[in-house]
């Protein structure tokens, strides 16, 4: 029996340093367990491999397996078709190339000048891969690139395309939907792509559109599913998409950050146009706890759009301007604040007690974890990054605006 029990806490750590299966990582926050992650690296130094992704998307790359998965949107205009590509971790080949979808014309022109059609990450098992594409569908693949599922049926009015990725969570496949108006929140039958439940957000806030990735939260034997949106970050039952509570925060639209859980509590950003950081109380909430559950607020160097991460008793962010904060996750007294250089919209990852920021040129700024602050090096890949990378097996996978990079690695 001992061995047995060995052999399944080896198995789960070994899973924990080589997985990447979905956007922010194994626990969806940021954090990996990779041992010998590289610190220092350029266009050339430290680069195991690159290879040219085609076509323009700003998901972020997942890896299971010895296998990295990515979307794209390829050709221009009213030709574009939406794909998964799946490529051999060790050497970047290309291993298959799926078209999913093929959106009418127009479906796929109308976004930001920093968004594309391919924003959300996709999300893979032992057996499937989920891909996104917001308003234009969401399907189910093989890991040998065959098309399981297809949903269709969700269409909204998209506000700058789209960019929330969907998470999984015993069997439910549930993202946000937030366009225009009327917007909700929507769980899927993993297993066949049918809708599940579909919850009306009900924001107050007039500009209803937002971007952000829910989390899933175990409270009191409920799981939750923490969504924010425009005016409100949610609390959703996973069961029946019940709201089982709400923290409002005024007009905050086009929210984007991914909200991270950690000392009992959840850590959010109201986003546009000026964001507020909250700190949240979720154990026991119910209905509307905007004014008894924030246990502290902060206005200074908060994300628009980078998510945030917490290691040890430090909470860490960077507001898309470049200016990179550590504050006490508990009490959200300020430790340190610095300029980073450039502004960002990938969000920060952790590896061996360093923070690895990347910012939108493809400059990667280096922090030790700690109170104080401290850099250990900046690394320039001299090409356009606002996609959120991968650690995994040693490595940093980062895709830039036409290339997928391992950066070291075993």
């Amino acid at each position: 029996m001992k061995s047995l029990v060995f052999l399944l806490t080896a198995t789960v750590a070994l899973a924990a340093e080589t997985e990447w299966p979905q956007f922010r990582g194994p626990d969806g926050q940021g954090i990996s367990l990779a041992k010998g992650v590289p610190v220092k690296w350029s266009a050339t130094e430290n680069v195991a491999w690159s290879v040219e992704v085609p076509g323009r998307g700003w998901s972020s790359p997942v890896l299971s397996k010895g296998r990295l998965y990515l979307t794209s949107a390829v050709g221009e205009g009213d030709e574009i078709t939406l794909r998964a590509l799946c490529f051999d971790a060790k050497d970047g080949r290309t291993i298959w190339n799926t078209e999913v979808f093929k959106p009418d014309a127009g479906g796929a022109t109308k976004m930001h000048r920093k968004n594309s059609a391919s924003s959300p990450t996709p999300i893979v098992t032992t057996d499937r891969l989920y891909v996104h594409f917001g308003h234009l569908g969401t399907a189910a693949l093989d890991l040998d690139g065959k098309i399981v599922w297809k949903q269709t049926t969700l269409a909204y009015p998209p506000v700058h395309g789209t960019g929330g990725s969907p998470i999984l969570i015993d069997g439910s496949l549930v993202f946000s939907c937030d366009g225009q108006s009327d917007p909700f929140v929507v769980a899927l039958d993993a297993a066949t792509g049918n809708v599940r439940w579909k919850t009306p957000r009900q924001s107050p806030a007039k500009k209803q559109f937002s971007f952000s990735t829910p989390l899933a939260v175990k409270l009191g034997g409920t799981t939750q599913i923490v969504s924010p949106g425009s005016g409100l970050v949610g609390s959703y039952d996973l069961k029946d998409g019940r709201e089982l509570w709400r923290v409002g925060y005024g007009e905050g639209y086009s929210v984007i950050p991914r909200p991270v859980f950690a000392h009992d509590l959840l850590f959010v950003s109201s986003s546009f146009d000026k964001p507020v950081l909250k700190a949240i109380r979720p154990a026991g909430a119910k209905g509307d706890v905007t004014e008894s559950n924030v246990a502290w607020e902060w206005g200074k160097g908060v994300p628009h759009t980078a998510s945030m991460v917490v290691v040890g008793d430090e909470l860490y962010f960077v507001s898309d301007a470049g200016i990179a904060s550590c504050v006490d996750a508990r009490t959200g007294d300020q430790r340190w604040s610095e300029r980073l250089g450039g502004n960002f919209s990938a969000s920060p990852v952790v590896a061996e007690g360093r923070i690895y920021f990347q910012n939108e040129t493809g400059v990667g700024t280096i922090v030790k974890a700690g109170r104080t602050y401290e850099l250990l090096a900046t690394n320039d890949l001299a090409e356009p990054t606002l996609a959120s990378p991968a650690v995994a097996a040693g490595a940093l996978f980062i895709r830039s605006e036409r290339h997928l990079w391992r950066i070291g690695g075993r």
